[in-house]
């Protein structure tokens, strides 16, 4: 009887969350967006931006239920429930690029020279060319661009010449872009999850790895490996993302509310980013860890290195060129 019960409660979860999908004119509707993220990341708190800026427009017509920290499972597990309308929304990044390969190029290696130059391509025509023909291939629609930040380095010596950099062994997410990427800098690439990065480091089978400032300081590498290298050689771009026959089966009006909170809460990450960057970098000093900002030659050897790498997009992205080119035309002349 117990288990009968069960499947019942388990079945009406899930009709619950379907019938988020055709809400009445009157009835208050319930979004839920999924995300990997803990509480306190750019993602999810772009996610909570999201959902306060929708309730305030729609003057409580919508409640946007957060969950993130994988709470929905993980990042293929919600993507694909988003795409059946078990859910309404999620976040993610280069994820979507098995559906759609030119996602890949939202972390494309040293394309942008700080985030200024990345906020104007992603809100203007090169996100335009990455997201062609997505929501026709996934059924989901792609909201906005925010980022993470830029990947730096973190090792246990200092990283201070081409020298320095070549023959590292450095921890890599096992994403052919960065693995490749890792090889045309001269570094000796590690794939492994980012949750073996501290046992790899203590038994010294790595030098050190790669992420966003948040990042390193949230877990504290500074204090494993107290070097970090500014070379920002990938900025980790995430986007919210809405079942599209969800979004269509909404009215007019409430559909420029959904477009307007996901401008705003986009608008709220990249201002959160570019200041809690500079605040990492003090927490870092603070906490006995040393910044270097790597010279002319060594960002020129990183960005030769990023190009090289770029050629794997040719083959799976038809319109690469046009991206890079696209990219490339919101550079400001220094």
């Amino acid at each position: 009887m117990k288990r009968i019960i069960a499947l019942f409660v388990a079945l009406g979860l899930i009709c619950g969350m379907a019938l988020g999908m055709a809400p009445s004119a009157d009835a208050k509707t319930v979004i839920k967006i999924a995300g990997m993220k803990p509480e306190g990341e750019p993602e999810t708190i772009g996610m909570h931006q999201f959902g306060k800026y929708l309730t305030e427009l729609s003057n409580g017509k919508y409640e946007v239920q957060v969950f993130p920290n994988s709470q929905l499972g993980k990042e293929d597990a919600y993507i694909a429930a988003t795409r059946k309308g078990i859910i309404q929304m999620c976040a993610t990044g280069t994820q979507t690029s098995a559906l759609h390969p030119a996602m890949a190029m939202l972390e494309t290696p040293m394309l942008y020279d700080d985030l200024d130059h990345a906020r104007r391509a992603m809100e203007g025509k090169t996100f335009e060319l990455i997201n062609q023909g997505f929501t026709e291939k996934s059924g989901l629609r792609t909201l906005n661009a925010f980022p993470l930040g830029f990947r730096h380095f973190y090792t246990k010596k200092p990283v201070k010449t081409i020298d320095d950099l070549k023959g590292l062994r450095m921890r890599v997410p096992n994403i052919p872009l960065y693995t490749n990427f890792a090889k045309e800098c001269g570094i000796s690439g590690q794939p492994m999850p980012f949750a073996e990065v501290p046992g790899a480091l203590d038994q010294g089978v790595i030098d050190g790895g790669d992420s966003p400032l948040a990042d390193i300081v949230s877990l504290k590498m500074y204090e494993i490996t107290p070097e970090i290298t500014l070379t920002g050689h990938i900025l980790v771009i995430h986007s919210l993302y809405i079942n599209e026959k969800f979004y269509q089966s909404l009215p007019e009006q409430d559909r420029k509310w959904i477009d307007e909170a996901a401008r705003r809460s986009a608008d709220d990450v990249w201002k959160m980013v570019a200041e809690g960057d500079e605040k990492a970098k003090q927490t870092i000093i603070n906490g006995k860890g040393h910044i270097t900002t790597p010279s002319k030659e060594f960002h020129d050897y990183m960005a030769e290195a990023g190009k090289r790498s770029w050629k794997l997009f040719y083959d799976t992205v038809p319109n690469a060129q046009a991206i890079l080119d696209s990219a490339a035309s919101y550079r400001q002349a220094k």
